[in-house]
């Protein structure tokens, strides 16, 4: 896939030499794979074996113009094509993607280290699910109805697509980040130029060959990169908007650098998602659902279940039904069929994880995990941490990581507090039977979604996005389709 001089559609090809032995990964750009001037490259790394697999071009001014080039050219036949046009396209991509799943799975599986098959179960279908949301989306786009807000004048309005729109995504779910960023921007008449992680594009740059079959070139274009590629694209003068999955020092640096000429932002940050389990929760429901939600995919998930503030009452039978669940863990390579999780993404986030486990205060006991585990690759154990205070950094920060930490909290009033009482406000969840909680409780929490005895499902006909540090803007639904989307009103005089 995307090698130099190498032409077969919809798969990593081999290196040729024995001195070569590793795939070299290209941009793709207006419809095509192309080499140009970057004369860097950045290894890519699978961090199941912590061996290079690859290497992908570290883009600098030359590739990131060609890039917005290409859809500048392209937006104006795109931004004219009908909304039904529009849809068609979207959804022989969500189709194509569906016969493509094997592929996309073993290139995201390999990058990432994601087991093979939670990866076709649990990603590709949401994947095509979205796809088609937004492919509907596009033919009921409508501004307000017609009327006479002024005699003799007719006012109504129109909603048109932004322009081009410049994205960049995150390395824990490279494939489906990149669904949630294009689908809205293509679907309501934009281009884009896309800037995966620097190290998980493999997956990104094989959907945008198959988004190829069914798209005018230049209508969506990949360019690999590193910190200083996306700044390149968030400063570029041709993109109207850019949007961004990421931490929120990223997410800070973006928006001032969008500032300087006001393109729009839109943000959806890190997360400390508090998961407040009440007295007259069932305890070994909740902590097995809230493992699932806080283990899954190592727990890199801005919306992870890793926080838990538990009723005074349940707080002992809820961790101990914990640790049973956090020592049942299955965590394994992609090749493994029962595998619940895998590594972690890479060495640094694996040194950032222990690091959190090795200053943790005296008060603070680790009842499950808290250890690397494997010879090789970036393995970490399940973990339930214990005994924690609000003001702890592993409370106040995001690991990212396998870990959920536990709190004893003494009424309502402090488990809102608490919940409350970090930089965060992306998700979280109550656990109870009192359906008058729930709703009271659900009304205080400052989080852009609040789920009731579940964590973690997401539909795509309901948005997605926070509060606070947590950022701005939504994924997901027709709120976030109407984000790719400016307001124009048009009056016209009757005589």
């Amino acid at each position: 896939m995307g090698l130099r001089g190498a032409h077969a559609r919809g798969q990593l090809i081999p290196a040729e030499t024995e001195d070569n032995p590793v795939d070299d990964l290209r941009n793709f750009i207006n419809g095509q794979w192309t080499d140009m001037s970057y004369d860097a490259k950045a290894e890519l790394i699978n961090p199941s074996t912590g061996e290079v697999f690859a290497t992908a071009p570290v883009s600098g001014e030359a590739e990131v113009d060609a890039a917005f080039g290409a859809a500048a050219a392209a937006f104006e036949g795109w931004r004219d094509a009908t909304p039904g046009e529009r849809s068609l396209a979207l959804l022989r991509i969500a189709d194509a993607i569906e016969a493509s799943a094997d592929q996309l799975v073993a290139a995201e599986s390999q990058n990432t280290g994601k087991p093979i098959a939670l990866t076709l179960s649990e990603e590709i279908p949401p994947m095509a699910d979205q796809i088609r949301f937004f492919a509907g989306a596009a033919r009921v786009l409508e501004g307000r109805s017609a009327g006479e807000y002024m005699s003799g004048y007719t006012s109504f309005i129109r909603r048109e697509p932004i322009g081009v729109c410049a994205a960049v995504t995150p390395w824990n779910y490279p494939m489906m980040m990149a669904v949630w960023k294009w689908a809205p921007a293509l679907a309501a008449g934009n281009t884009m130029v896309l800037k995966p992680s620097d190290t998980t594009p493999a997956s990104t740059l094989l959907m945008a060959e198959i988004m190829s079959q069914f798209l005018p070139p230049g209508v969506f274009n990949v360019i690999c990169g590193d910190r200083d590629t996306g700044r390149k694209l968030v400063t570029h003068p041709v993109p109207q908007m850019v949007s961004i999955t990421g931490s929120v020092r990223a997410g800070q640096e973006v928006a001032a650098a969008a500032a300087a000429s006001l393109k729009r932002v839109h943000l959806e940050l890190g997360g400390k998602a508090p998961v407040v389990v009440f007295d007259d929760a069932d305890p070994a429901k909740a902590a097995e659902a809230i493992a699932i939600a806080g283990y899954f995919n190592a727990g890199q998930d801005c919306t992870a279940a890793t926080r838990v503030l538990a009723g005074p009452r349940v707080h002992d039978d809820f961790v101990a039904a914990l640790v049973e669940q956090a020592r049942a863990q299955t965590v394994a390579g992609p090749d493994v069929p029962d595998a619940d999780f895998g590594p972690l993404n890479n060495a640094a986030q694996l040194d950032k994880v222990s690091g959190f486990i090795q200053r943790l205060p005296d008060h603070a006991r680790v009842l499950a995990g808290g250890h690397r585990t494997g010879d090789r690759g970036y393995f970490y154990e399940a973990s339930v941490v214990d005994g924690l205070r609000q003001d702890d950094e592993i409370i106040q920060n995001e690991v990212f990581g396998p870990v959920i930490t536990v709190q004893r909290f003494a009424d309502e009033d402090e488990a809102v507090a608490w919940a409350n009482g970090t930089e965060y406000g992306l998700a979280s969840s109550i656990w109870t039977s009192d359906h008058g909680r729930a709703m009271r409780v659900s009304r205080r929490l400052d989080f852009g979604c609040v789920w009731i005895n579940t964590h973690i499902p997401l539909v795509a006909e309901m948005p997605h996005g926070g509060f606070k540090q947590s950022g701005y803007g939504k994924d997901l639904s027709m709120y976030g389709f109407e984000d790719y989307t400016r307001i124009k009103h048009v009056m016209s005089a009757l005589d």
